[in-house]
């Protein structure tokens, strides 16, 4: 189909198609009998400011699930480059028969307020407890509340503010993992006035 100014597009049927997005690991486990383990997981995004809540999708197969759903606590770790093949890894092996964290090289630390460990090298580290489950078809979408948030302190910049083109956050779509690429502005920069010449 063609529209105007020549842009032909194509019709496909419905499907997952949102991209990209943020492959993160999620660590889960650590009390309660479960031992540490981590999911990697492409289907996580916000989904509210006040409280700060995220949500996280699993199908109910996935060995991570049913510790979610006895602890109901999680961390979100947010990956860099440098993870991104633990990051894959942990995606195709299963915390039933591997320990995830040393057969990927990551550092299992102490969490704030939740009992699941943060992975030590990942840039951002989210520490949430669940609010709700929907059980919605194929997975069940664990939506949460963020009780707190570490950062690698060298990734921030002298006014206090994380920098995520320093680190080269990963996203993730049709299959393949990409990095964030340079900052072209902040939000609002499309009505900000110029300044004035010579100021």
């Amino acid at each position: 189909m063609t529209h105007r100014k020549g842009i032909e597009k194509q019709t496909w049927k419905p499907g997952n198609v949102l991209s990209p997005a943020p492959p993160v690991l999620v660590s889960c486990g650590g009390a309660q009998g479960w031992k540490p383990n981590l999911i990697t997981i492409a289907w996580a995004g916000n989904v509210c400011s006040d409280p700060p809540m995220l949500s996280i999708s699993v199908r109910p197969e996935r060995y991570s699930h049913e510790m979610i759903e006895a602890m109901r606590e999680f961390v979100v770790n947010v990956p860099s480059l440098r993870q991104a093949k633990a990051v894959d890894w942990c995606g195709v092996v299963s915390g039933r028969s591997v320990d995830k964290f040393a057969g990927a090289g990551l550092t299992p630390a102490p969490a704030l307020k939740v009992h699941p460990p943060i992975v030590l090298e990942c840039p951002l580290n989210i520490e949430c407890r669940v609010r709700q489950s929907l059980e919605l078809g194929s997975h069940t979408m664990f939506v949460a509340e963020v009780v707190a948030v570490q950062v690698t302190t060298e990734l921030m910049d002298g006014k206090g503010q994380f920098r995520p083109d320093r680190c080269g956050l990963l996203a993730f779509a049709n299959g393949q993992y990409f990095t964030l690429g340079r900052r072209i502005g902040r939000f609002g920069f499309s009505v900000r006035k110029r300044r004035a010449a010579g100021r």
